[in-house]
Order: C-alpha cells, then structure tokens, then sequence
C-alpha cells in the first residue's frame, strides 16, 4: 500500500525518504517480531483461529492509520497491521503441510503465491485511481471492512477442528519448555541458517523493493509521474503473478529431473542480481522493462521456505516455518529502512537524488553477490529427522 500512496504521505506529513522508509519497515517489524508466537499459536491452535483473530488487529491498524495525524500514529498503525498479516502466508503453509502429500508442496506454495500477488496488484492502478477519488484515508477504512470480512470467512469457512501441537517425542517436557525445545531443534541445524541466508537478503531484500522502493524509484529516478508508477507497478506485480503461476507448474517438472530448489535459487539469483544492476546504471524511462526480469527470477526463492520446512517433523513446522519467517522480515526491515538511510547518507556526501538511489541500489547488488559467495562454497547437509 505504501508503494502506491508514498506520494500522499509525503506530501500530507512532509515526509523524509529515511522516515518513508521506518514507516514502511513498522510493518515488517511488527511482522517479524510475531513470527516465533505464531510458530506456537499454529501449532496449537491451528491455522482457523489463529489467523482469522489476528486479521481483527490488521483491521484496527487499518482504521488508526487511517485517522493518524501524526508519524507516531501513522508509525503505530502500521505496525499493528502487520502484525495482523503476520501469519496470512504461515497458516496457509502449515495447512498445506498437514493436510496435502510432500510432493505438492512446492505446487501448492506456487498457488499461495498467486493469490497473494492478486491482492498486490490491488494496490497499484486499483488503489491509485481510488485515492484521487476519496484520499487514502478513506482507502485504508475500505480495506478495514475487507479484512473483517476476511476473518469471518476464516472463521466460518475452515474447518472447525483444532490441529492439535504435537511435542518431539524424545522429550518429556511440557508447556514453554516444550515450545522452546522446538524452536532449538530448529535453530540447531546449519542447513536452515544455509537456507535462511537466501531468505534474508533476497526474499527480505525483494519484500523491501516491492513494498516502498520500487514506487519512488519510478518517480524520482525515472521521472514518471505517480499515475505512470501505478500503471507500471500494476504490470510488474502482474508479471509477478504469472511467474508463480508457471512456477506451480514447472518447478514439480523440474524437480522431478533431479534439479534441486537450492540450484534453481542460485540460477534465478544471479539473473536478478544482474537485472538490478542494470537498474541502477540504466536510469533512462525504459529502463522500468528490466524491472519484470527481477519479478520474473525472484519467485524461485519464495519456494525455499516449504523446502526447508519439508526436512522438519509436523510438529515442527509451524515452528520451522516461524523463524524462517522471523529472518526473512528482519532482513525486509533492515534492507527497507537502510535503503532509505543510504539515499540521505549519499545525498549529504554531496551526491543528487538519482546518483543516492543509484547507489544506494548498487549497495544491495553487493549484498547479494557476497551472500551467493558464502551460498555457493557453505554447503551443510540436511538434517535427518523422523518426518511424518
């Protein structure tokens, strides 16, 4: 949403871009920090109530934020709504994962995906056309009633049966030291910290882009107008939607002929970290094309995480899937508010507002390209548990 309203902001709260940035990173924060209890609340309470009662705290974020007149209370309301979507893509991981065979997993991850793009591309033209309307105030009251409506369609809609938490059998400890045990028999394996070095930098580092950067990057940088941002935001997010789509498809193909998800992350990396380096020394209009090719490789990474959750019992997946999660949204945080911090360094070491972002951009192709160094010559072997 951010993305598409930066300009509002900006203008209604004369906002900075390191500000615009910690606004934005309240809500990756807050997503973070709920990404261990959630873990627990999946795993005992199941996907039904837990997130249908969290999509109610999005909803009264929606409404604070609406009403804000200040940072602070623009910076509260965004928080709590991400924590309120906090578990949106977990619940549905830890479904997939107790109700569907290890062979759809990957497919069925794809499909989430789709869905959730679809939701994206509201906020481009949709959301665009909607502020120059009625303002993006009265916006953020629409989309408080949409999440009502989605809580009770959770509640109503799920199956009513609790998936019960399942303790690691070798152990005969209960309540939080039980909960605690598996969140260390999480932590305690290299291959999930080889994975979630992926997670970091190229999922957190793509959330931090889609959600603020990519916006003003056409604005500032390309010198379109917000109108010409959304149109383009619409087609990269929809060229998104249809990258996972086929990788629903394709990936089972591919995987079937022995092509790991690791080798296929490396593959798809390198292209993007290409792409966005492209981005950053081609800053004439046209140059928003290359933009899709970043859409287009970053979707292979989204399958990394029911990968690595597939090595882990059931009992620990809600866990599992929560502390990838916790890394991946650390990393959004800190990309998204450091992206806007490097812009305001740069520009007060005397460069202009372009020549910030274009280094600003350069600054994370460097990230990338060690993290595929250590990626590429660390390669611990998967753990071996009992999974069922």
């Amino acid at each position: 949403m951010n993305a598409a309203i930066a300009p509002g902001l900006v203008q209604d709260l004369a906002l900075n871009a390191e500000q615009l940035g910690k606004l934005t990173s309240a809500y990756l924060l807050a997503f973070a920090v709920l990404q261990l209890p959630l873990g627990i609340w999946l795993d005992k309470y199941g996907a039904r109530k837990t997130e249908s009662a969290l999509l109610l705290v999005a909803a009264a974020g929606s409404v604070l934020f609406a009403y804000a007149d200040s940072y602070s209370t623009l910076w509260i309301g965004r928080a709590l709504i991400g924590a309120g979507v906090s578990g949106c893509l977990m619940a549905a991981f830890k479904g997939f994962r107790d109700w569907f065979p290890a062979e759809m997993q990957s497919r069925l991850a794809a499909w989430m995906l789709v869905a959730g793009t679809l939701g994206v591309l509201t906020t481009t033209i949709p959301v665009q056309w909607l502020v120059s309307q009625i303002g993006w105030r009265p916006v953020f009251l629409i989309f408080a009633g949409l999440l009502c409506l989605s809580s009770a369609a959770l509640w109503f809609g799920l199956p009513s049966q609790i998936l019960k938490s399942q303790v690691n059998p070798s152990t005969k400890v209960s309540g939080l030291a039980a909960q605690q045990f598996g969140y260390v028999d999480v932590i305690r394996v290299p291959y999930f910290w080889r994975m979630s070095l992926l997670g970091m930098v190229f999922v957190g580092g793509f959330v931090a882009l889609q959600s603020l950067w990519i916006g003003p990057w056409m604005t500032t940088v390309l010198k379109m107008t917000p109108s010409q941002a959304a149109e383009k935001l619409f087609v990269f997010n929809f060229v998104l939607m249809l990258s996972y789509l086929g990788l629903g498809t394709l990936v089972p193909k591919l995987e079937a002929r022995g092509l790991s998800v690791a080798n296929l992350a490396i593959g798809s990396n390198l292209v993007g970290l290409t792409a966005l380096a492209l981005i950053a020394w081609f800053v004439q209009p046209a140059a928003w094309w290359v933009w899709l090719v970043v859409a287009i490789s970053t979707t292979v990474n989204t399958l990394i995480q029911p990968h690595v959750s597939m090595y882990f019992p059931k009992s620990l997946t809600g866990r599992a899937n929560g502390v990838f999660n916790l890394v991946i949204f650390v990393g959004a945080f800190v990309l998204q508010w450091g992206f806007g911090a490097a812009v305001e360094w740069f520009k007060v070491a005397g460069l202009n507002t372009v020549q910030a972002f274009q280094q600003s951009l350069m600054v994370y192709v460097g990230l990338g390209v060690a993290t595929m160094l250590v990626f590429i010559f660390w390669r611990p072997a998967p753990p071996r548990f009992e999974v069922g």
